[in-house]
This record gives C-alpha cells, sequence and structure tokens, in this order.
C-alpha cells in the first residue's frame, strides 16, 4: 500500500489555502498589529495577495520574491498578520530552494542588509533593546529561511551527485562485466574452432574419402558399409555448419545479438532430424515414428528453439544407447504449453556407462525447460527410456538469450 502524495501543485495550492485560512482566522478574531485602528477589510488585502504570490513559489521564484517583498512592506503598514509573514518567508525558502544559485546568494546578501539597516535605524530613533528585537525577527524572517532551503539545497545536490555517482560505477562495472563475457566468448570461439570444428571437417574430408574409395571398388549404393558413410558425410557436414554458425555467434557484438547469418532452428525441420535418424538407426535396428496433436499455432522463438533442441538431443541419445524397437515421438501442443515426449526401447546396464560427456545432454535439457520455466524428467518406465519436456507456450524469455543458450 502507497502512501497518500501531493503533487508540486497540490502542494502550493495547500500552503496558499492554509495560510489564507489561517490569516482570516486571526483577522477575525482581531489576532493582528494594530487591530483597533486598523479595519479588517485593510489586512485582508495583504493577506490574500500573498497567498496568490504562493501559487506561483516554484516556477515563478523571482517574480514572487520581489513583489512578496512589497506586499510584506505593506502588511507591516496594514496590521502585520503572521499568517501573512509566515507566506513571505516560504517564499523567501521556495526562492533558494527551486530558484537559481545566484537567487541565494542575493537573499543571503538582501537579507543580512536588510536585518543590518532595519537594526541600525532602530538603534537611532529608539533604543537598543528595541533595536536586538528587530535584529531577531528581522534575522528570523529575512535570514533564516534562506538559510535553511541553502542547506537543504546542498544536501540535496549532494544527494543527486552521490546517486549520479553510484550510476557511474555501475555502469562501469556493466561495461567491465560485458567486456569479460565478451572476451570469454572469443576465447570459446576460438576453442571451438581450433578443436571441434577441425575434428568435424577432417571427419567429412574422410568420409568423402572412404565414399570415394567405395565408388572405386564399385560397391553397390544399397550397400551398408556406403550408406553409413553417406550417413557420417552427411551428419559431419551438417553438425560442422551449424558449428560455424555457432563461432559467429560468439564472434558478433557480446551482447547476445545473433549474427544476420545465424537462423535459430524451427520445429519445421523435425522431420529431417528423423530422416536423418532413419538413415543411422537401420543397422541398429531402430524405427523412427513420429506424431504431433493439437493445434501448433504460434510459438515464441525461445521455446521452438529450446523444443528443437531436446528432440535432437533425444533422438541422438536414441541412436547410441536404444535397444532395437521402435523410437517414438510425440508433440503435444496445448493452449498454454508444449509437450515433448520421446520413447525408446531401454537398454539394460546403459545407465551405468560412463563415457565422455555422459548425462550432459540431459543436463543441457533440463536446463533449456527450466530456463523457459518449463519441467524435464528423463528416466526408465516398463522396460522403455522416456524423456517428457513440458515448454509454456508465453515465456517472458527474451529471444536473444533463448538463441545465447542454443
Amino acid at each position: 500500500m502507497t502512501g497518500f502524495s501531493l503533487t508540486p501543485r497540490q502542494e502550493d495550492r495547500a500552503i496558499a489555502l492554509a495560510g489564507l485560512l489561517g490569516g482570516l482566522i486571526l483577522i477575525a478574531t482581531g489576532a493582528y498589529d494594530n487591530s483597533g485602528r486598523i479595519p479588517a477589510g485593510l489586512a485582508v488585502l495583504p493577506l490574500c495577495a500573498m497567498a496568490g504570490l504562493e501559487l506561483l513559489r516554484r516556477t515563478h521564484t523571482v517574480w514572487t520574491v520581489c513583489l512578496g517583498g512589497l506586499v510584506f512592506a505593506g502588511n507591516i503598514f496594514a496590521g502585520s498578520v503572521v499568517a501573512t509573514v509566515i507566506m513571505y518567508t516560504d517564499l523567501l525558502y521556495a526562492a533558494v530552494l527551486y530558484g537559481s544559485k545566484r537567487m541565494s546568494v542575493i537573499l543571503h546578501l538582501t537579507g543580512a542588509g536588510s536585518t543590518i539597516v532595519l537594526s541600525t535605524l532602530t538603534v537611532l530613533y529608539g533604543s537598543v533593546s528595541a533595536a536586538l528585537l528587530v535584529a531577531v525577527f528581522s534575522a528570523l524572517v529575512f535570514i533564516a529561511p534562506v538559510w535553511t532551503a541553502d542547506l537543504l539545497r546542498r544536501h540535496r545536490d549532494e544527494a543527486d551527485a552521490e546517486r549520479l555517482r553510484a550510476q557511474q560505477t555501475a555502469l562501469l562495472s556493466e561495461m567491465d562485466r560485458r567486456g569479460a563475457v565478451v572476451a570469454e566468448r572469443a576465447r570459446m570461439a576460438r576453442e571451438l574452432h581450433d578443436v571441434i570444428a577441425n575434428h568435424l571437417s577432417a571427419i567429412a574430408i574422410h568420409a568423402t574419402g572412404a565414399q570415394s574409395v567405395a565408388r572405386r571398388q564399385e560397391r553397390p549404393a544399397d550397400d551398408p558399409l556406403v550408406a553409413a558413410l553417406a550417413v557420417i558425410r552427411e551428419n559431419s557436414v551438417q553438425g560442422l555448419a551449424e558449428m560455424r554458425r555457432m563461432i559467429g555467434l560468439l564472434r558478433s557484438s557480446g551482447g547476445g545479438e545473433a549474427d544476420a547469418s545465424y537462423a535459430a532452428p524451427e520445429l519445421d525441420a523435425v522431420d529431417a532430424l528423423l530422416a536423418s535418424a532413419r538413415a543411422a538407426g537401420q543397422d541398429a535396428g531402430l524405427a523412427f515414428e513420429a506424431r504431433e496433436e493439437g493445434e501448433r499455432g504460434a510459438l515464441a522463438v525461445p521455446v521452438e528453439l529450446a523444443a528443437y533442441r531436446i528432440v535432437q538431443e533425444s533422438l541422438t541419445n536414441a541412436l547410441k544407447h536404444a535397444a532395437p524397437g521402435t523410437v517414438r515421438l510425440c508433440l503435444t501442443y496445448r493452449p498454454e504449453e508444449l509437450e515433448i515426449s520421446v520413447e525408446s526401447p531401454y537398454r539394460a546396464g546403459e545407465g551405468g556407462r560412463v563415457l565422455p560427456g555422459a548425462r550432459a545432454g540431459l543436463v543441457g535439457m533440463r536446463e533449456r525447460a527450466a530456463l523457459l520455466g518449463g519441467s524435464f524428467e528423463a528416466g526408465e518406465r516398463e522396460g522403455r527410456w522416456r524423456v517428457r519436456a513440458v515448454l509454456p507456450r508465453g515465456s517472458a524469455v527474451s529471444a536473444e538469450e533463448g538463441k545465447g543458450r542454443s
């Protein structure tokens, strides 16, 4: 629950109204100077004029101070009303707080000068005790509000300067952080290019060479070796292309912006994944089936990218670890979520194998689902290995962030 607050314009109106009502009450009760000789109507005029100037205390500081001084002098001769005096001090306060810095200097000098002049005149034409009272009264009216506003303004300016300094420090820290991210991305790009991309390139070259040897040996097109070489070359070339696009992404601006050549995979490309998996899984006795349920509609880019990667990783894991049989992929589109289910025959003892990068794919799929606010589970159930991911369709994760994690 937020506290009640007034706008600056409403505050000015409230101050003017409070001063006017307070002054009218004082005049009505005769609580003003020389009330016996000066009619109430004459004392009301300076009061109303000062209340009107209060409405302009923030926007026209020079005019309100100058005219307020004249009204204040008229108030002294027309029966001084305390409310009018207080409103004049508020005009001085507002002029220093909301006006220029030069205004503060001018009002300090004029306030001190007025106090000295009035005190001196009182000494010359009156008594020392009266002069002291005049000096105190003049200091309270002309100097105290100016000094208070000047002190408050200095504290406010210092607070603004500290706030600006904190923002600049935060900006520098963010720039350092981004610089570190850019450097790390560049290092990753070099590692990917120098190690993994070169290995993939070597695999593609050797597969092409092996195909040439098979053609010279006049092996038939349906020969399992020829088919296996074709699958190896196709997958290595596709992996090399994706690796090069990823290197380009890492070497871009560093802020998560994909370069123009990088296109995030879409679920329309699942058919190509299935075709590649069928070709690779023939010799292992694997068949692949896929179905979709519900209306696909429009999917957010991060959701579609994560779904594609989860399907890709699940099919790859099935090729590596599944027992002979049928691998079933199901994509279920619901109004609020997308469910991905991949079931494959379970090979007993597969969970105990320790290979380089083992279970990294499961961790990656779980992280993709969690990033989008979804859920992920994988495990053996009734003799089959099941992977299930549920992704919300309306994820708030930005497209850039989703691409950056692909």
